[in-house]
């Protein structure tokens, strides 16, 4: 996503295409919400939600590096500092 936004000039509609379309076929919370459900499910709850938080803070963390680490490498540093 930060080479379509902010390295290349493409379609309005790419980003959600490929965001949301292409890139969403790869992902799914059907799992992670099973994995949430059955400790809740069975009486415990305790690691049921901290798997969801866990889950949660993981993926935040993940598109936060992988968007720094991308802009690092691909836009000049008169960019960076802008961004």
């Amino acid at each position: 996503m930060v080479l379509i936004t902010e390295r290349f000039t493409v379609h309005p509609l790419t980003r959600p295409f490929l965001g949301t379309g292409v890139l969403g076929g790869y992902t799914t919370f059907s799992t992670a919400t099973i994995d949430t459900q059955r400790p809740l499910d069975n009486g415990h709850p305790g690691p049921g939600l901290l798997y969801a938080a866990a889950t949660l803070a993981a993926a935040f963390t993940a598109v936060w590096a992988t968007s720094a680490l991308t802009r690092l490498a691909v836009l000049p540093r008169a960019e960076r500092g802008q961004a």
